[in-house]
């Protein structure tokens, strides 16, 4: 697969699974997703939550053309041959008033339900319904969400810095997270809640978003699959046409040369 995208080919893959893009937030990696919906080609796109992030923009108006552009490609695909679903999250928590109803080809739905070429069938959900912070304290989720702007600020500069001396992108808001989840623990576990209610509605595995790290494990009999975001990582979560799942890392494997991570405005 690597050489193919190096080679500068379309990527045939039958689902993909992408979230927390956070459109309208001005760390969101707009031109690194955009070219990944270029270069791929899927029967089924989900859309898991966070797209659009509405918590920002009742902020501050931020829309650079870029993020228009997302927009019209993912409104292209469903029209031509793509079936698109879009799972709400809490940043984009309104649409989830809209289950069910169709906009412009895009299916709306709080959650769903997929069902692998192999015959398996995932649970997919934004995630944040499990959250113990954002569940049974909205106040200290906006606080922790406006402490995360900051720190992707400073990322922004971060990595400027490392262009300019030849490294390679690296997340200091990844890092400090990780290192801050080993250290204090959610209230009630985020992962083994999703593989609970996964476990409890009868699926085989569960696919979500919200805590913006990409994973593939089995969690108590349940696959779990996270497909991380596009502010930090740029990730997405694909299915082969055998039913085998995997991650990939559009920073890199991508071919894009005008396309820089976290770029200082």
């Amino acid at each position: 697969m690597e050489a193919a995208l190096l080679q500068g080919e379309t990527l045939k893959v039958r689902s993909v699974w992408i979230s927390d893009v956070h459109l309208g937030f001005r760390g969101c990696s707009a031109d690194y997703l955009l070219h990944f919906l270029q270069h791929v080609e899927c029967d089924y796109l989900y859309l898991v939550g966070d797209i659009i992030d509405i918590w920002e923009m009742k902020k501050r108006l931020y829309w650079p053309q870029e993020h228009n552009n997302v927009i019209r490609t993912l409104l292209g695909k469903a029209k031509h041959n793509t079936k698109v679903i879009y799972v709400p999250g809490n940043h984009d928590e309104m649409l989830r008033d809209f289950n069910g109803v169709v906009f412009g080809n895009i299916e709306i739905r709080n959650e769903t339900i997929h069902t692998t070429a192999d015959g398996k069938k995932l649970l997919i959900l934004h995630g944040d319904q499990f959250d113990g912070v954002v569940q049974f304290s909205p106040f200290l989720a906006k606080l922790g969400s406006r402490l995360y702007d900051y720190l992707l600020r400073a990322n922004r500069w971060v990595n400027y810095v490392r262009r300019k001396m030849g490294f390679p992108y690296w997340s200091l808001a990844a890092f400090l997270k990780h290192k801050v989840k080993n250290a204090v623990k959610y209230i009630g576990d985020f992962e083994k809640a999703v593989a609970h209610e996964a476990a409890k509605q009868g699926v085989d595995g569960i696919v979500c978003g919200h805590i913006h790290r990409a994973e593939i494990s089995r969690i108590e009999g349940v696959d779990y699959f996270n497909c991380g975001d596009w502010v930090e990582s740029c990730t997405a979560l694909v299915e082969q046409q055998d039913g085998s799942m995997e991650i990939l890392k559009w920073a890199d494997l991508h071919q894009a040369p005008n396309v820089q991570l976290a770029q200082v405005s």
